[in-house]
C-alpha cells in the first residue's frame, strides 16, 4: 500500500515599528512563544506594525511613582539576529496587500511566495516536507493535531498586519510542529481611530472576497473587528483539465480587543470563526456529489504582567473548535461514504521570561484537552457489503514544559540550550525530552552572522481509532490498524546572514530525519482516508531568500528558493497498513527537488503600483509511474492598480497569466489526479471611511 497524503514572508530580522499614539502607558505587547526581532522601544506614531513576540518579552521602565512613561518591547526574549537560531521569514501588511491573490479568503500566498521550500499540492499546504505545521496569533498556539484534515483557512489574511514564518532551529519554547510556525499579529485597531476598511471583488469563475473591518483605540482600549465572505466556481484543483463541480464558499468572522488594565497589566482577547464548503471537483465521466464542509473558532485571551524590569509573565487560556466533514451524494457508485469529524480543544499556556544583560531566560508550561467525535457512513450502491455505521469519540490530552536560556558570551558570540519536555495521553500514552542547542557567530567589520543548530522534536498524533464494524470492514479490505504514535524528528541546521547596503541575504541547509513520518491513506475504494505514519523519513534542503532595501527606487524584490528532497523509508509503522515488506527508499508524494519565487513590487508614477511573481516548481514525484518526477511548472501571477487619494485604491489581478494547464500531482490522494488553476482574473476596490 503506497502511502499518500489527503488533500482535502520578510527576512530573518523583524522591524521596529511603533504604536499608536493613545496608549502611552502601554506596558507590553508580548505573548507567549518567540520571533526575531530587535529590542525597540514603542513612542505614539500614526500606525501601528509591533514585532511579534513569540515568547513572553518585554521590559518597562516603571518609576517610583507607578506610573509607566516608556515601554521596550523585545520580540523573541530580546534576541537580535545576531543572537537567534532560528529561520525566519516575514511578511507585512504591505506585502499581503501587494501580492497578487495573497490577500483572498483562500489564499496562502502570504507563505507560498515568501517562504522557501513552501507550495500547495492536492490542496494542502506543504512546507520543508512535512504537512505539520501550527498557526498562532501572537505567539499563542491554536492547538490542531489533525493532521491535513481541513482545506479551509483559519484566518483571513486580510486580518493579518504581520506573519512571521519560523521555519526550524526552534527554542524550546516554540513548541514541535517541525515543519512551520505561522505567528499572526493580528490587525489591532491601534493604527485607526473610529476607520473602517471596505475590500470588494469580482472575477471571472464568478469568484468575489469582500471583506467589511472596522477599529479604533482611545485612553487604554483598542479593539477590531471584521466579517468577511467569498465564493467562487473554482475552488480545488481538479482531477482534470475540465472544471466540474468545483464551487467554493465561506464566511468568517475576527475581532480583537487589548485593555490595558494598570500600568503594568495588559488583556488581550483575540477570537475568530469560519466556515467554509467545497464542491469536491470531477472528472467527464463521474456523477459524484460530493462536499466538504468545515468550521473552525478559537478564543484566546492573554494577560501579561510586568513583575518589575527584567521579569514578564504571562497567562493565557485557549478554545479550538475545528470540524471537517465530508459528505457524498447518496447514488455514488460503487460507494457512497460520508466521515464527519469534530474536535474541541481546552487549554491554557503560562509563560516567564527573565532577562539580564548576558542572560535571557524563558520557561513555562503548555497544555490542552481534547474531544473529537468522529462518525462513519458507507453504503455499498453496488450491493458489495452492507451499510456500515459508527460513532467514535476519542479523547486525549497533552502537557508540555519548557525551559531555555540565551547566554550571549561575547559581543559575537551567543549560546543557546533548552529541552521540552511532553506527555502525551490518546489511544497511547508517550512521553518525549527534547533538547535543544544552537549558537551564532557575528564575524567583525563583515557583519556577518553564521548559526548552527541541533535540536529534537516530538509532535503528537491525531486522535484516531478504528474498533467494531470499521475494523471488520477494514480487515475485509486486507488492511490492519495499528495505533498511532507520535513523530520524533532530529534537525541540524546551519546557515549565514548577509546584510549589505540594505539588501537581506539568507541562506541556510537543513536535515530533519523522521520517525513515525505522518501521512495519509484509505480504506480500500471508500474515500475514507486516515492518517498513517511510516517507519522514517529523510528531507534535506539547501534554502536562499533574499529581499531588497524598501528604499530600492525600483520597488522592493524577493526572492525564495529551495533545492529540496524528501525520502520515506521503511514500513507504515502505525494507522493503515497490509503489512507489505518495504521496498528501499521511495520519494514523498509531495517531493520537489527545486522551488523558486521571485517577486517584484514596483512604484510607478501618478500613485500607481505593480506586482508580479513568478513561480517554478522542478515537478513533483510521479505516484502513478516508475521513480521518476512530473514534469517542471511555471506560473506568473501579475497585478497592477492605484490608489486616488488616502482613501481609495483600485486593482487588477491576473494569476497564471499565460494559462498554462497541466498534471501538477498524481499521488493516489483526496480527488485523484490534480491540475493547476487556469487562468483567473479579477478586480478589487479599498475603501477607507470614517465613522
Amino acid at each position: 500500500m503506497d502511502p499518500v497524503t489527503i488533500r482535502p514572508h520578510r527576512g530573518p530580522c523583524a522591524r521596529p515599528a511603533a504604536f499608536g499614539p493613545t496608549l502611552a502607558h502601554l506596558v507590553v505587547l508580548l505573548f507567549p512563544a518567540a520571533t526575531i526581532a530587535q529590542g525597540v522601544t514603542l513612542h505614539p506614531a500614526p500606525t501601528s506594525n509591533a514585532p511579534l513576540a513569540l515568547a513572553s518579552d518585554s521590559s518597562a521602565d516603571v518609576p517610583a511613582d507607578g506610573v509607566l512613561q516608556s515601554v521596550t518591547v523585545n520580540a523573541n526574549a530580546e534576541c537580535p539576529v545576531e543572537d537567534c537560531v532560528t529561520t525566519t521569514t516575514r511578511v507585512d501588511r504591505e506585502d499581503i496587500e501587494r501580492t497578487p491573490g495573497a490577500d483572498r479568503s483562500n489564499s496562502l500566498g502570504i507563505i507560498t511566495n515568501f517562504v522557501p521550500g513552501a507550495y500547495v499540492v492536492h490542496d494542502q499546504l506543504h512546507v520543508r516536507g512535512g504537512h505539520q505545521t501550527t498557526w498562532a496569533i501572537n505567539g499563542v498556539e491554536i492547538p490542531n493535531t489533525n493532521i491535513a484534515s481541513n482545506l479551509g483557512p483559519q484566518i483571513d489574511p486580510k486580518d493579518i498586519n504581520s506573519l512571521e514564518v519560523v521555519r526550524g532551529s526552534y527554542g524550546a519554547e516554540l513548541g514541535d510542529r517541525t515543519y512551520g510556525i505561522f505567528n499572526v499579529e493580528p490587525q489591532s485597531g491601534l493604527d485607526r481611530t473610529n476607520q473602517g476598511d471596505l475590500t470588494l471583488s469580482a472575477g471571472n469563475f464568478g469568484q468575489t472576497n469582500d471583506y467589511l473591518g472596522v477599529g479604533s483605540h482611545s485612553g487604554d482600549l483598542a479593539y477590531y473587528a471584521s466579517v468577511n465572505a467569498n465564493r467562487s466556481d473554482l475552488g480545488l484543483q481538479t482531477p482534470v483539465a475540465q472544471i466540474r463541480h468545483d464551487a467554493e464558499y465561506g464566511y468568517g468572522a475576527f475581532t480583537s480587543v487589548q485593555y490595558d488594565a494598570t500600568p503594568v497589566d495588559q488583556l488581550r482577547l483575540v477570537a475568530s470563526a469560519r466556515s467554509d464548503a467545497y464542491e469536491i471537483p470531477q472528472s467527464p465521466a463521474d456523477q459524484l456529489r460530493d462536499v466538504q464542509r468545515e468550521a473552525d473558532a478559537f478564543t484566546i485571551l492573554s494577560w501579561a504582567r510586568t513583575l518589575n524590569a527584567a521579569t514578564v509573565l504571562t497567562t493565557s487560556v485557549f478554545y479550538h473548535f475545528n470540524r471537517a466533514d465530508l459528505d457524498g451524494d447518496p447514488h455514488d457508485f460503487p460507494i457512497s461514504a460520508a466521515d464527519r469529524r469534530s474536535s474541541t480543544y481546552a487549554g491554557g499556556q503560562e509563560s516567564l521570561r527573565v532577562h539580564t544583560d548576558r542572560h535571557d531566560i524563558r520557561a513555562g508550561v503548555v497544555g490542552f484537552a481534547q474531544q473529537d467525535n468522529h462518525s462513519f457512513n458507507l453504503l455499498f450502491n453496488d450491493g458489495g457489503s452492507p451499510t456500515l455505521n459508527q460513532a467514535l469519540h476519542p479523547t486525549g490530552s497533552l502537557v508540555a514544559a519548557y525551559l531555555q536560556d540565551t547566554f550571549r558570551a561575547f559581543s559575537w558570540l551567543s549560546l543557546q540550550g533548552g529541552a521540552r519536555q511532553t506527555h502525551f495521553e490518546g489511544i497511547l500514552a508517550e512521553s518525549a525530552t527534547s533538547p535543544r542547542a544552537g549558537l551564532t557567530v557575528r564575524v567583525p567589520r563583515l557583519g556577518w552572522i553564521f548559526r548552527a543548530f541541533l535540536g529534537q522534536y516530538y509532535q503528537a498524533p491525531p486522535l484516531e481509532t478504528l474498533s467494531g464494524p470499521l475494523l471488520q470492514f477494514a480487515q475485509g479490505s486486507n488492511v490492519a490498524f495499528l495505533p498511532l504514535r507520535g513523530e520524533r524528528d532530529t534537525e541540524r541546521q546551519f546557515g549565514v546572514t548577509i546584510a549589505l547596503h540594505g539588501w537581506t541575504v539568507d541562506a541556510d541547509y537543513f536535515r530533519t530525519a523522521a520517525r513515525n513520518f505522518f501521512d495519509h491513506n484509505a480504506i480500500g475504494n471508500s474515500d475514507l482516508f486516515f492518517p498513517l505514519t511510516i517507519e522514517g523519513a529523510l528531507i534535506r534542503a539547501w534554502e536562499l531568500t533574499v529581499r531588497s532595501p524598501a528604499s530600492w527606487s525600483f520597488g522592493q524584490l524577493h526572492l525564495a528558493f529551495s533545492n529540496q528532497t524528501a525520502e520515506g523509508f521503511g514500513a507504515i509503522s502505525g494507522g493503515l497498513t497490509d503489512f507489505t515488506p518495504p521496498a528501499g527508499s521511495f520519494a514523498l508524494d509531495h517531493d520537489q527537488r527545486n522551488t523558486l519565487n521571485v517577486g517584484l513590487d514596483a512604484h510607478l508614477p501618478w500613485q500607481s503600483f505593480a506586482s508580479v511573481n513568478l513561480y517554478y516548481g522542478s515537478g513533483f514525484a510521479n505516484g502513478d509511474g516508475p521513480p521518476s518526477h512530473l514534469p517542471g511548472h511555471a506560473s506568473v501571477d501579475l497585478s497592477i492598480g492605484r490608489t486616488f487619494g488616502n482613501n481609495l485604491s483600485a486593482s487588477l489581478s491576473a494569476l497564471n497569466v499565460t494559462n498554462r494547464r497541466l498534471l501538477l500531482d498524481n499521488s493516489l490522494t483526496f480527488g485523484g489526479f490534480h491540475y493547476n488553476n487556469p487562468r483567473e482574473l479579477f478586480a478589487e476596490v479599498h475603501y477607507r471611511f470614517g465613522y
